[in-house]
């Protein structure tokens, strides 16, 4: 993203990282709100939303202006006081960071813990990314992922699958389309496909 606004955001957190503060909120007025790939993801559940991308970088430059504890607390504060949109940006933050410190990756897992919690997509989406596909354990990781289908959130959205579905996960995506069937409601080919999964977990 070349965007004037990020950049300028960019700069100003990695001189003074509290900056993010003020800026985390303001990213959709700067840049807008769109999906990144309208035509394809229209709800911008795969690959997100302008402000999505621009949180991302700030994020980076935030992770790399900090010692890890310190960094870890800010991306905790930017998260829960945040709104829906800002909590997207902590979380694809963190899926685009491919190196990080065992404080941030304890405090990114709870952050991914609550946002399987909740009931909206876009939330949901962000936190099945890379972050979780590295980090999440694999208990966590066939729950997070069934309730991501169950919402129709795009298994394109969801990092690892094809490592990470295992024999387990087909038998509890098996189970859903039972359940499905006898209400009469429709199956997605993303159910079918986790149920038909037989390859074993990669870590």
């Amino acid at each position: 993203m070349t965007n004037t606004w990020v950049l300028d955001g960019v700069r100003e957190v990695e001189a003074e990282p509290q900056r993010i503060v003020g800026l985390f909120p303001a990213a959709g007025r700067a840049v807008g709100r769109e999906p990144v790939d309208p035509v394809s993801d229209p709800l911008g559940l795969v690959h997100g939303t302008a402000d999505d991308r621009a949180r991302e970088r700030l994020v980076q430059a935030l992770l790399a202006a900090l010692p890890p504890h310190d960094a870890a607390r800010m991306l905790g504060e930017l998260y829960h006081f945040g709104d829906d949109a800002e909590r997207r940006g902590v979380l694809r933050g963190l899926n685009a960071a491919p190196h990080l410190a065992d404080t941030v990756v304890t405090t990114g897992l709870e952050l991914v813990a609550d946002a399987l919690r909740t009931n909206d997509p876009r939330l949901v989406a962000a936190a099945l990314g890379s972050f979780s596909g590295r980090h999440i354990d694999q208990h966590g990781w066939r729950h997070g992922v069934l309730k991501a289908v169950f919402m129709g959130v795009p298994l394109a959205a969801v990092s690892d699958v094809e490592r990470r579905s295992d024999a387990e996960l087909a038998r509890m995506a098996a189970a859903l389309i039972a359940e499905r069937r006898a209400a009469h409601r429709d199956i997605s080919d993303d159910i079918a496909r986790l149920a038909a999964a037989t390859t074993r977990p990669g870590g």
